[in-house]
């Protein structure tokens, strides 16, 4: 092994051990990954109905219209 290898190794082990003794774990779970899945997915849902609905869809035309007004 080379020098770097064996101190990237310590540092490995070392940091292993840190976590280890904390009893605190890093990242996500899978659970979580699909609770926060889910969660993007509701809002995501959320939004689409607040954008589809029809005073929103009137003021974005508008703008819109406005703006290729502008612009020619």
């Amino acid at each position: 092994m080379t020098r770097h290898a064996v101190r990237m190794h310590r540092w490995g082990t070392r940091r292993w051990s840190a976590v280890l003794a904390t009893g605190r774990q890093a990242g996500m779970s899978t659970a979580e990954y699909a609770v926060g899945t889910l969660a993007a997915v509701a809002f995501a849902v959320v939004l689409i109905g607040v954008v589809k609905s029809g005073a929103v869809k009137t003021a974005l035309t508008s703008i819109i219209h406005q703006a290729l007004s502008v612009a020619s």
